[in-house]
């Protein structure tokens, strides 16, 4: 018998869990670690993952292994496909290493946070659709979760702290319109972290937060 696994319109919450589990590893040890170690045990992970993932398309019998280990966090749409966690990784990989830690860390935590929440509260709440299947309800609640997110870390880490409020917003409408908008057909575990931190680059460089 065929498993089903669960689509992108159903909550999933075993999948958002692995989600916000997954990146807050990666953003502790990035932290705990100096910045080359945490790039190549990064490196290692991603290639071990991204390699599997790559082999299960080419050999059924590794593929079914792999759902039967995965089945939880698997979406239907990934049965014969590649999965969210390769592009997650591989987009955690680059953020790392092109942009200074302040912005990676930031970035990350809205991949962590903002983009379950979104979800949760689109699927749940969500009435008025704006881009594709999003919401404006999950979008909404993107940009608050980020709000939260960033007036914390910029307090805490006492960056930019003068004008706290003024880039809290703006940095909450970066992480809203990365969960938001599509590129092309490209996975959001992919272009969110990637366009979150080109634009809060932005907002560091231009407000001095470097």
């Amino acid at each position: 018998m065929t498993n089903t696994f669960k689509n992108k319109s159903d909550l999933h919450l075993a999948r958002k869990l692995w989600h916000f589990i997954g990146v807050m590893v990666i953003v502790v040890f990035f932290n705990i670690l100096n910045r080359q170690n945490a790039l190549l045990a990064l490196s290692f992970f991603t290639a071990l993952f991204v390699s599997l993932d790559v082999l299960r398309q080419m050999y059924p019998t590794l593929n079914n292994l792999a759902l039967k280990a995965m089945g939880p966090f698997i979406r239907e749409s990934e049965r014969n496909s590649y999965a969210g966690t390769t592009f997650l990784l591989t987009a955690a990989l680059i953020v790392i290493f092109f942009f200074p830690p302040n912005v990676a860390n930031l970035a990350l935590l809205f991949l962590a946070i903002a983009d379950p929440v979104a979800s949760f509260f689109g699927i749940l709440y969500g009435k008025d659709k704006i881009v594709n299947n999003k919401t404006l309800q999950g979008t909404f609640a993107a940009f608050a979760s980020c709000f939260l997110i960033s007036i914390s870390f910029y307090f805490y880490f006492n960056i930019m702290t003068e004008r706290l409020l003024m880039v809290s917003i703006l940095s909450a409408l970066v992480g809203a319109s990365a969960e938001l908008i599509p590129i092309g057909k490209i996975d959001d575990n992919f272009t969110l972290p990637i366009l979150s931190s080109s634009l809060l680059w932005c907002i560091f460089y231009f407000f001095g937060g470097f």
